[in-house]
């Protein structure tokens, strides 16, 4: 058996059009894909466990309050990594990459330690869903790693994509 080939998820229909009873208000998270990047790798994977901030990365650290406190601690052995939130979206032409915003995340397995901003990344997320595309806080390689992956990933998703999408990974 094949290895399963993991898909970006497409709205779909909102469960609650139409009515106003219950699950009016709250958020519809299927059209939202997050991604990691292994910094020092250039490595790009989908991981649908981040969404509850449960991946495979994540699991078993306590995050510290700030970066600083981190690299007090030991800085060999930290691991950076980005956390990317992809929102897809389809128009009259088809699917195409709506939003991308990227966190930092930052792990020491060594001494089970790391750091990350949960309001950056609750705010990233909620970003993206919106459309926005905030990628320029990533280092270039990290960029053009994340641009790759999407391109490859399905291409007809970045050719429908918004100029000012990708114009932000030319940068």
């Amino acid at each position: 058996m094949g290895k399963k080939k993991v898909e970006f998820n497409i709205i779909k229909n909102a469960p609650t059009d139409g009515h106003k009873g219950f699950g009016v208000g709250s958020l519809n998270l299927e059209n939202i894909t997050p991604l990691i990047i292994d910094v020092e790798e250039e490595e790009v994977w989908v991981d649908e466990q981040v969404m509850h901030a449960r991946s495979k990365t994540e699991r078993g650290v306590k995050y510290l309050k700030t970066k600083e406190e981190l690299l007090e601690l030991q800085e060999d052995g930290i691991k950076q990594y980005w956390i990317i939130w992809v929102a897809v979206d389809r128009n009259e032409v088809g699917p195409y990459y709506a939003g991308v915003t990227a966190c930092e995340l930052y792990v020491n397995r060594s001494i089970r330690r790391g750091y990350k901003s949960m309001p950056e990344h609750v705010n990233h997320l909620d970003r993206a869903m919106k459309g926005h595309v905030i990628v320029s806080n990533m280092d270039k390689k990290s960029r053009a790693a994340l641009a790759q992956f999407l391109q490859n990933h399905d291409q007809s998703f970045w050719d429908n994509s918004s100029d000012e999408l990708k114009t932000a990974f030319a940068e």
